[in-house]
């Protein structure tokens, strides 16, 4: 994160966080995201996401028992949860990957990149500092009034 300073600084990089970073950085600000572990957050990498992967393919597997109730015989003797995990994870990697690339993704204005990202574990202080994590973010510009 060259200059350390930025217009907007958001701390997660979840649905709400990217979303919110991406737009900054649409309207002209430098903006920079703070994320403790994978682009994406929580949800994206390991609630809502996998999750819902895991429950489609529950679902699939679970309708084998319609399909033997018309007399179809399936063999589920080569059910393997590795598998069904793997592809749980694909869809995460995935969703993940598509949000780096619209960070990277060149700006309107000719600057390298719409939103920088950072590791670490952010927080504030000292109170109208800045942003800090393994370095700080200064804010650009005024602050509102306390």
């Amino acid at each position: 994160m060259a200059g350390f300073e930025y217009d907007v600084v958001v701390i997660g990089s979840g649905p709400g966080g990217y979303v919110a970073a991406i737009r900054a950085s649409q309207l002209g600000l430098k903006a920079a995201v703070i994320e403790r572990d994978r682009v994406g957050g929580v949800c994206l990498n390991i609630s809502c996401i996998p999750s819902k992967a895991l429950i489609h393919q529950a679902e699939i597997f679970s309708s084998v028992a319609g399909l033997e109730a018309m007399g179809i015989a399936v063999d589920k003797s080569g059910f393997d949860y590795r598998k069904v995990f793997e592809k749980s994870r694909k869809a995460a990697d995935t969703l993940s990957k598509g949000v780096q690339f619209l960070f990277r993704k060149k700006a309107l204005g000719g600057r390298d990149a719409l939103v920088e990202t950072a590791g670490g574990v952010a927080g504030f202080e000292p109170p109208r500092r800045g942003v800090g994590w393994d370095r700080w973010a200064q804010p650009r510009g005024r602050l509102p009034p306390k």
